[in-house]
């Protein structure tokens, strides 16, 4: 039977259909009660076992991150805090997990920079499932906002010998031996000898290529990578991140003004629709 996703399943109205659901154990209790997550949502739902018809080999399987997958019919849950359950049918464990050393662990919650040391298994958190969730939907958001209202999205370069007006910084781009670079008759590093032929670096903006397509069709926007090598060591300022740059002709400030606020207003009340879960469990961490 075709899975189905958990975020789904939560929204249906159970009456004993049969189901699949597959994911991650996030705890298993009494031998019987079997929390899933399949990333679809932050939200777990409740698989119970019948551990008295369930061989004891396969039970002790069931581990916190191993993986499974259970068949069986959609009910009404009468626990606390869930509509549905599954109850199970078939079982089967898709990949195993060493409890003792599978450092996602309910009673340790790990911090941010130890989840740095541990990138394969960081996206399970809840922290970072949330995040990319709604990075997802104001992407999405993004690119649906510029397309509905007649804007051609445009690929800048993301390497270029472009510094965009001196935005910022730059990393440069070579494939030059660094411990012997070729040097001119002035004593210059000799970038005819690179790759391009000439001095390169990441874009820090495509504002320049992005106008050129303006004055050819009119509304473009671009949204992509973009790098600047400032050393500061803040939280509003990144080495990489992805920037939206509309460009459009025949329009004047009170246009671009009344363009961005009704942007933001949109990608807000999107995400408020489509992501709530994740943003009350952010509301929840902050709190707390």
């Amino acid at each position: 039977m075709k899975r189905t996703k958990i975020k789904e399943l939560l929204s249906t109205t159970p009456t004993g259909q049969p189901v699949t659901v597959q994911g991650w154990v996030r705890t298993f209790r009494n031998n019987q009660f079997i929390s899933i997550n399949d990333g679809s949502t932050i939200q777990n739902i409740q698989a119970v076992i019948d551990f008295t018809a369930t061989d004891e080999a396969l039970l002790k399987r069931i581990t916190t991150g191993a993986c499974i997958s259970v068949s069986g019919d959609l009910i009404a849950s009468l626990g606390k805090g869930q509509a549905v359950e599954v109850k199970v049918k078939e079982l089967t464990i898709l990949g195993d997990c060493d409890a003792e050393a599978y450092p996602l662990q309910l009673k340790n919650r790990p911090s941010l920079e130890y989840l740095r040391e541990i990138a394969h298994l960081r996206s399970r958190t809840n922290t970072f499932g949330a995040v990319m969730r709604v990075r997802h939907a104001m992407a999405y958001a993004i690119h649906k906002f510029f397309n509905d209202r007649g804007f051609t999205y445009v690929h800048t370069p993301v390497i270029t010998g472009s510094d965009a007006e001196g935005a910022g910084a730059m990393f440069k781009v070579t494939t030059l031996d660094l411990n012997k670079l070729p040097k001119n008759e002035a004593g210059h590093i000799d970038y005819k000898e690179d790759f391009f032929g000439r001095e390169t670096n990441l874009t820090v903006s495509g504002q320049l290529e992005g106008e050129t397509y303006a004055l050819a069709l009119g509304d473009i926007y671009t949204f992509g990578p973009t790098f600047r090598a400032e050393n500061s060591n803040t939280t509003r300022h990144l080495a990489e991140f992805w920037m939206i740059e509309p460009e459009m002709a025949f329009c004047d400030l009170k246009g671009n003004m009344a363009l961005a606020e009704e942007f933001l207003k949109y990608i807000i009340a999107h995400v408020m629709d489509t992501c709530r879960p994740d943003l009350e469990f952010f509301a929840r961490e902050q709190s707390g």
